[in-house]
């Protein structure tokens, strides 16, 4: 699986359209946090999964490609 199979088209939203999105989704929406392992463990959101840039190519087929996802 490419990159460019999930994402398709990248929308930049504001944090309060990302609450809303997540709190109207119940989990329908993936949440990725593409930080590193040390500034996760720091702090992240609830629900966040780790997929940290720097591996995002070797963990593409641990995203579901029918449900939408928010990076941040």
């Amino acid at each position: 699986m490419r990159l460019t199979d999930i994402f398709h088209k990248v929308d930049t939203i504001s944090p309060d359209e990302a609450k809303q999105l997540l709190s109207d989704s119940k989990n329908e929406i993936m949440l990725i946090d593409v930080r590193e392992p040390g500034e996760y463990e720091q702090g992240h959101l609830p629900g966040a999964v780790l997929l940290p840039m720097s591996g995002i190519m070797d963990k593409m087929n641990d995203l579901d490609p029918s449900k939408p996802i928010i990076t941040y």
